[in-house]
């Protein structure tokens, strides 16, 4: 077994630890570990990544509906719609240069960091239990699943916002029916890339296995750690990652500046959190909601 593709499986179980503990990360992490370890074309790294992340959502999604946390006809019929969007992104993301897509999956790394950063805003709003209006499901499925075959990200970050803020589902029920979403999707995605795109499936079937290993771990270990502070410390990380990717794929002087300005940004705010007693950064860390899945 070679020093790659040792790495790339156990940064696999990385993967799966993320969707495990916090619900969410797949993709985030699949694309680039696949990209820039296991070596694989940018293309190859997001289909591949579409089908680890919806075999493992696809296995987690089992736990959670035999404990009622999966509305089936919001889900489904999201699902569909995702599917649809899905489809139609991975079609259009196999005749877009890949240098291109790498890019806009990066802004969604930083997107998706920041947000985690930050929280929700309103934590107070009433939330229930009940099966969301039909139309407005189908509209945010097909947006959520174009995006996220595009670039293969997207999914639990955008779906379990969309059912809980935008559908007012209470956080555990929204995480158990993004859950099935996220699989239809997922693998509606990757039909679209297999019509451009061939994949070494014994790398991909190797992957998954892992991701799926460390996401039972990841379970398991949930509610020892803080999920909060899990979310904010991953958040960062994304972000990292994110700068990242985008000082690899941006043209001189453009990466040369994004990554000056990453650490005098990082350094500014290391400063402010260990040396400013009244930084904002040094806020207590609340207790959190259920994780997001992805």
């Amino acid at each position: 077994m070679s020093l790659a593709l040792t790495a790339t499986l156990l940064l696999s179980v990385v993967i799966g630890l993320s969707l495990g503990l916090l619900g969410g990360g797949g993709s985030i992490l699949t694309v680039p570990i696949l990209t820039y370890v296991a070596g694989l074309d940018p293309k190859e790294a997001i289909a591949a990544s579409l089908f680890v992340v919806g075999a493992t959502s696809a296995v987690s999604a089992i736990t959670h509906a035999r404990n009622g946390r999966v509305k089936w006809r919001t889900g489904l019929v999201f699902g569909a719609a995702g599917m649809a969007g899905a489809f139609a992104g991975g079609l259009l993301g196999g005749h877009i240069p890949g240098t291109i897509l790498m890019i806009a999956f990066a802004l969604m790394m930083v997107a998706t960091s920041l947000a985690m950063i930050r929280g929700r805003k309103n934590k107070t709003a009433t939330t229930h239990n009940n099966e969301l209006p039909v139309l407005k499901v189908i509209l945010e499925g097909l947006v959520v699943g174009l995006v996220t075959g595009l670039v293969g990200a997207g999914g639990g970050f955008l779906v379990v916002p969309a059912l809980a803020l935008l559908g007012g589902l209470a956080m555990p029920v929204a995480v158990g029916t993004s859950l099935v979403v996220i699989a239809m999707k997922s693998f509606a995605g990757l039909g679209g890339y297999l019509t451009t795109v061939s994949l070494d499936w014994g790398l991909v079937a190797a992957v998954t296995a892992a991701a799926i290993a460390g996401s039972v771990i990841g379970a398991r270990l949930t509610g020892r750690i803080p999920e909060a502070a899990l979310r904010k410390g991953f958040g960062i990380f994304v972000l990292a990652m994110g700068v990242f990717v985008l000082v690899q794929e941006l043209p001189e002087p453009a990466n040369l500046i994004l990554a000056a300005t990453a650490a005098v940004l990082a350094a500014g705010a290391l400063t402010c959190r260990y040396a400013i007693p009244g930084c904002p950064l040094r806020k207590t860390i609340t207790p959190a909601e259920p994780a997001q899945a992805r």
